[in-house]
């Protein structure tokens, strides 16, 4: 048990996290396409219009609400996660929401996503925001990551609404 536990520390030590920056694309669609050779089911295609839609974000100014970070291991992208800030006149509130959060098959169970968590939710704490809302994965594995991270709470149900 104690080389288990050393060699997670190593892992988790190991990990760097990183903004998502526009020259840092290569990166991450190298990222997406290991994603899919580990486990192809992912519901958009790397092709030329993607990329050029990811590479327009950067200039665009409506994603200045947006936040991305990366985890990095030796130079190579093993996770990512995104978030956007949600202003409301409701009650005057800011929340955020957790977009995607999302770690090579392979990096798993090694801290990546509880890094990449911990730097999302003191870069919130950092802007005043105090809440993080995601709508959740729904395989065992994710659950129960979800199910995991302190200070949070599993209710409600999500829901999709196409604009057509």
């Amino acid at each position: 048990m104690i080389i288990y536990i050393n060699r997670y520390w190593r892992d988790f030590m190991e990990l760097e996290i990183q903004t998502y920056t526009k020259d840092r694309i290569p990166d991450v669609l190298n990222f997406e396409r290991r994603l899919r050779k580990e486990e192809n089911f992912w519901g958009w295609t790397i092709d030329q219009a993607y990329i050029s839609a990811v590479e327009r974000s950067f200039e665009d100014s409506s994603f200045d609400d947006s936040i991305s970070l990366l985890a990095y291991k030796n130079g190579t992208v093993i996770g990512r996660i995104d978030a956007s800030i949600i202003s409301s006149r409701f009650d005057g509130s800011k929340k955020a929401y957790l977009d995607w959060i999302c770690v090579i098959k392979s990096a798993r169970h090694q801290g990546a996503a509880q890094r990449l968590l911990e730097s999302l939710r003191q870069m919130l704490k950092d802007r005043h925001i105090d809440t993080l809302i995601a709508l959740t994965a729904a395989n065992d594995e994710a659950q129960r990551f979800y199910k995991s991270i302190p200070d949070s709470v599993m209710r409600d149900v999500g829901i999709w609404i196409s604009i057509k």
